[in-house]
């Protein structure tokens, strides 16, 4: 599939996870019937529904205290592997879903920043998710035609290896193997492209406004 065609017709989820975009109200919804207690069953759709809506929530927590944008989705990898191990033990009437996320991400978090043994002042910004400047959504739908014109902008070999990435979910070394280059320039290039779309999607987004 083309890249194009992902971007208007398909699931965008993790594009969005990955740009910053964060629906408003996402994550602190009231679901019901508790996804975790479904997860702890093994039921794998849930765990997708857990992940989309519980999403924004994790990256927040760990952006916090984790500014390598690389790094800070693999600590989200993490803590939702954790959330899929331990969701047998979430008790609704003792806690609220997002309490029970939000701890293990917290926790999690201050495991992987001591791990790393980085600080957030040592950071260079360029590299930093920019969570604070997310852009907010009109609502809870993505105008998916603006997202478009603004990746459009981006360099060919950018858009291509956001294709591989998100379309065809190749990982950062199955990237770096298919078109031979070191597995730092890939996710240098991702991590860049990302930063670059963000703003070209904030530029368009107050054109569209100041027109509209």
């Amino acid at each position: 599939m083309h890249l194009r065609n992902f971007i208007l017709f398909s699931n965008i989820n993790s594009f969005c996870f990955a740009l910053g975009i964060v629906e408003q109200g996402g994550g602190q919804n009231n679901v019901g019937d508790s996804l975790l207690l479904l997860v702890a069953k093994g039921d794998g759709q849930a765990m997708k529904r857990c992940i989309d809506l519980y999403g924004p929530l994790v990256w927040s927590i760990v952006c916090r205290r984790i500014k390598d944008r690389s790094d800070a989705e693999e600590a989200c990898q993490d803590i939702f592997t954790e959330i899929w191990k331990k969701a047998g033990s979430y008790k609704p009437e003792i806690a609220r879903e997002t309490t029970f996320i939000g701890m293990i991400a917290r926790r999690r978090s201050i495991d992987w920043q001591r791990k790393q043994s980085r600080l957030p002042l040592l950071t260079d910004l360029e590299s930093a998710p920019e969570v604070s400047s997310s852009i907010p959504l009109a609502g809870t739908n993505l105008d998916r035609e603006l997202l478009w014109n603004a990746l459009e902008q981006l360099p060919e070999k950018t858009r291509d290896l956001f294709n591989l990435h998100f379309v065809k979910g190749m990982t950062h070394e199955e990237i770096a193997n298919e078109k031979s280059l070191p597995l730092g320039t890939v996710k240098t290039r991702l991590r860049r492209g990302l930063i670059d779309a963000r703003k070209l999607l904030r530029e368009y987004s107050k054109k569209e406004n100041t027109e509209s």
